[in-house]
């Protein structure tokens, strides 16, 4: 009988080890957080902080990263940028758009299931349904509901 138990206990202590080989991964990521970006622009390198940045746009083999009323052009992939920038924030919302949460005023429908995304500073987004999904990360709960009632 005690060897059946100890079988057990080695049997629970492995499943632990599993668990947490599958979270190493991303506790990593987390870790890795980054705290500023390079840009190179005018023949100088600026450091700027991530939470600092509105939104990131795709434009072809480059990508525009918006800073308030600044904007600088970096060469690179929107899914490159998305990799690095989802541990401080960041969502996809659009094939070629990424937006920081936190910079997020408002949503509000828009074409049939997709949305229009509001930022700080007033720029617009259309959200399309392909990443609609990833909009249940901006906030943590809601509050009211679908109907205002007025007395």
């Amino acid at each position: 009988m005690p060897s059946d138990l100890n079988e057990t206990r080695r049997g629970a202590e492995g499943d632990q080890l599993a668990r947490l080989g599958e979270l190493l991964p991303q506790l990593e990521r987390l870790s890795r957080r980054l705290s500023r970006i390079a840009i190179k622009t005018n023949g100088k390198i600026l450091f700027i902080n991530p939470a600092e940045v509105n939104a990131v746009e795709a434009q072809g083999n480059y990508v525009l990263v918006r800073r308030g009323p600044d904007s600088f052009v970096l060469r690179g992939s929107i899914s490159e940028l998305a990799e690095k920038l989802e541990p401080c924030g960041f969502i996809r919302i659009h094939r070629s758009v990424l937006v920081n949460t936190s910079h997020v005023q408002e949503i509000e429908p828009w074409t049939p299931g997709g949305y229009l995304l509001r930022i700080r500073g007033g720029k617009e987004y259309t959200v399309s349904r392909t990443y609609k999904s990833n909009l249940k990360s901006i906030a943590d709960f809601r509050m009211g509901s679908e109907e205002t009632s007025r007395e």
